[in-house]
C-alpha cells in the first residue's frame, strides 16, 4: 500500500468520527426538543464556523507539515469530546428538551469546536493530492477521496441514529474517543513523504495573507466566478443540511432513518467510484455543469409526493452525482493555482463558498416553521396544491425543497451562459499544455 493510500484510511476513520459526533447532535437536539429551528440553528454554527475558519486552516496547511496538522486536530478533538462528556453526564434530567436550555448549547459548541478542528483534512488532504499524484491521475484521486466520504456517511448514518436511540450521547462519545484514539495511534506511525514547505517569492507563506489569495484567484481567469457560482449553490444546498433530517424523521423512527442515510451513501461511494476509474474527462468544468444540472433537476423532484420510497430513490441519485462537482472544482484548482498556494486558496474558496449557507440554514428554520408548515398545513397551500401535493409539516418541508431545486436550475444555467465559463476553460486548456511540456512529478500513485 502506498502512503497515500494509508493516508485515505486514516481520513476514512478521522471523518467518521466527527461525523458521527456531528450527525448525532443533529439527531439528538431534534429529538429532545422537537423543533426543527433547533437543527436549523445547529447546521447554521456549522456552516458559520466553517467559513470563519477557513482562511486560518488553509494557512496553517501551507505553512506546517500536513502529519503534524493532522495530529494536532485529531490530539484536539479528543480533548474537546472529552470535555462535552462531563458536560453531558452532569446537566440535570430532561435539561435538554428546552431548546433555550445552556446545557444544550454548551454541548453543540463544544462538539462544534472539535469537528471544526478535523476540517483541517479537507483542506490538506487535497494539497496532498498535487504534491504525491500525478497531474494525469489527479481527477481520479480526486474521485477517490469522494468515494472515502461516501465510506465515511455509510458507516456514520447507520451507527449515529442507533448510538442515539440506544444510548443517548454517552455512547456517541465513548465511541468517538476510541475511534479517535486509533486515528492518532495509526496516523503517527505512518510516513507520509510529504514534500518540503514552499514559500512564496514574497515570503507571505507565514501569514494568512488574504489579500494575496485574493490577488492569486483574481489572475485567473473565470476562477473567482467558479467559486461565487459554487457559493451560491452552497446557499441553496443549505437549505437540505436544515431541514433534511428533520424531513426524513417526519417519515420514519430515527433507527430507520440512519440506516436509510447509510444505504443512501452508497451513493457517494458509487459516484466517486466512478471518477476514481473513469475520471472527469477532458473538461472538468463542463463535468461539474452537468453534475449541477442533474442535482437541481433531482433536487427539484424528489419530495414531490410523501414517499419514503421516492425520497430514497432521490437522495441516492443526488448523492451519486454530488461527487462530480466537487471532484471537478478541486482538479481545476489543483491545475490552475500555483502548489505553494493552494492550501491557501483551498481555504479561501471554502469559506467563501460556505459563507452563504449560514444565512439559509438560520433563515430557511424560522421561515419552514412558521410560514411553509403552516402554509401546507392549514394555509392557503392545502387548498391550492394540497390535493396533489399533499398536506401536514413534512408537505411543508418537501415545498421547501422542490423550490430549492428550480431555483437552482435556473442559477446553473445562467452561469453555463457567462463568458467566465469559457474563460476558464481556456485557462484551463493552457495548463493542460504548460504540463505537458514539464517533467513528470513523481509517480506515487500506481
Amino acid at each position: 500500500m502506498k502512503p497515500f493510500y494509508l493516508l485515505l484510511i486514516n481520513t476514512v476513520i478521522a471523518n467518521i468520527t466527527n461525523m458521527t459526533v456531528w450527525f448525532a447532535i443533529i439527531f439528538f437536539a431534534y429529538l429532545e426538543t422537537e423543533k426543527v429551528l433547533a437543527t436549523g440553528i445547529i447546521s447554521g454554527l456549522f456552516l458559520v464556523s466553517v467559513s470563519v475558519t477557513g482562511f486560518w486552516l488553509g494557512s496553517l496547511v501551507d505553512k506546517y507539515k500536513k502529519k503534524m496538522l493532522m495530529l494536532f486536530s485529531g490530539l484536539f478533538s479528543l480533548v474537546i469530546y472529552a470535555i462535552a462528556l462531563f458536560i453531558y453526564l452532569i446537566a440535570p434530567e430532561n435539561e435538554f428538551k428546552k431548546i433555550e436550555s445552556p446545557y444544550l448549547w454548551i454541548l453543540v459548541a463544544l462538539i462544534l469546536a472539535g469537528v471544526i478542528a478535523g476540517n483541517i483534512r479537507s483542506i490538506a488532504l487535497p494539497t496532498l493530492v498535487t504534491s504525491l499524484v500525478p497531474e494525469p491521475d489527479r481527477d481520479k484521486a480526486n474521485g477517490l477521496v469522494g468515494m472515502v466520504t461516501g465510506v465515511a456517511f455509510l458507516i456514520v448514518s447507520v451507527i449515529s441514529g442507533f448510538l442515539v436511540a440506544f444510548g443517548g450521547m454517552l455512547w456517541v462519545f465513548i465511541f468517538a474517543m476510541t475511534m479517535m484514539v486509533i486515528t492518532l495511534v495509526h496516523l503517527w506511525s505512518l510516513k507520509l513523504p510529504e514534500p518540503e514547505i514552499v514559500k512564496t517569492k514574497d515570503g507571505k507563506s507565514q501569514k494568512i495573507d488574504i489579500k494575496g489569495t485574493i490577488r492569486i484567484v483574481s489572475s485567473i481567469p473565470g476562477l473567482f466566478p467558479l467559486i461565487f457560482f459554487t457559493t451560491i449553490n452552497n446557499f441553496l444546498g443549505g437549505v437540505f443540511m436544515s431541514l433534511m433530517d428533520a424531513y426524513g424523521l417526519e417519515l420514519v423512527s430515527v433507527e430507520v432513518w440512519g440506516l436509510l442515510w447509510g444505504l443512501l451513501s452508497l451513493g457517494f461511494f458509487v459516484g466517486g467510484g466512478l471518477i476514481s476509474k473513469y475520471g472527469l474527462g477532458k473538461y472538468p468544468l463542463k463535468s461539474l455543469f452537468t453534475a449541477n444540472f442533474a442535482l437541481w433537476t433531482i433536487a427539484s423532484i424528489f419530495t414531490l409526493q410523501p414517499s419514503i420510497i421516492l425520497l430514497c430513490v432521490g437522495m441516492f441519485l443526488y448523492l451519486s452525482v454530488a461527487p462530480f462537482v466537487e471532484a471537478a472544482e478541486h482538479t481545476i484548482i489543483q491545475r490552475v493555482v500555483p502548489v505553494e498556494r493552494q492550501g491557501r486558496v483551498f481555504g479561501f474558496a471554502q469559506s467563501l463558498e460556505m459563507s452563504a449557507s449560514p444565512l439559509t440554514a438560520f433563515l430557511i428554520g424560522p421561515i419552514t416553521q412558521f410560514i411553509f408548515i403552516p402554509f401546507m398545513t392549514t394555509g392557503k397551500g392545502v387548498e391550492l396544491i394540497g390535493e396533489w401535493f399533499g398536506t401536514g409539516p413534512d408537505r411543508g418541508i418537501a415545498l421547501v425543497f422542490t423550490l430549492t431545486g428550480l431555483i437552482g436550475l435556473c442559477v446553473t444555467f445562467i452561469a453555463r451562459q457567462s463568458k467566465y465559463y469559457e474563460l476558464l476553460t481556456k485557462s484551463y486548456s493552457r495548463e493542460v499544455k504548460h504540463e505537458k511540456e514539464e517533467p513528470d512529478a513523481p509517480k506515487l500513485w500506481n
